[in-house]
């Protein structure tokens, strides 16, 4: 079993920045690919950006590229998700998960979730 804890979600404004955190626990989760997706009320779960397992490779959805930038510390075992230039439309609850296969953007394809971190910007 991999435990996935977010932390860093908050209210910003539009323009501003956050930094989410994703602590992970349990099996070797340094050999899983690591990912982040969001959902917004009434809105199907989004993929954001995934990284992996040895940090070499990533990924970005169109929406966010050049926005946020994705990273990994294995010793520490944490991901973080670097978001700038945020938008209203970027307002949704932000999840890590885990995929021990190769990283991609569907979300049936990672095995562990976390419970989810509320992303709100303003106007």
């Amino acid at each position: 079993q991999v435990q996935l804890v977010e932390s860093g979600g908050g209210l910003v404004q539009a323009g501003g920045s956050l930094r989410l955190s994703c602590a992970a626990s349990g099996r070797t989760v340094n050999s899983y690919g690591m990912g982040w997706f969001r959902q917004a009320a009434g809105k199907e779960r989004e993929f954001i950006a995934a990284i992996s397992y040895s940090g070499a490779s990533t990924r970005y959805a169109e929406s966010v590229k050049g926005r946020f930038t994705l990273s990994r510390d294995n010793a520490k075992n944490t991901v973080s998700l670097q978001m700038s230039s945020l938008k209203p439309e970027d307002t949704a609850i932000y999840y890590c998960a885990a995929t021990q296969g190769i990283i991609n953007d569907y979300y049936k394809s990672y095995n562990y979730w976390g419970q989810g971190t509320q992303v709100t910007v303003s106007s």
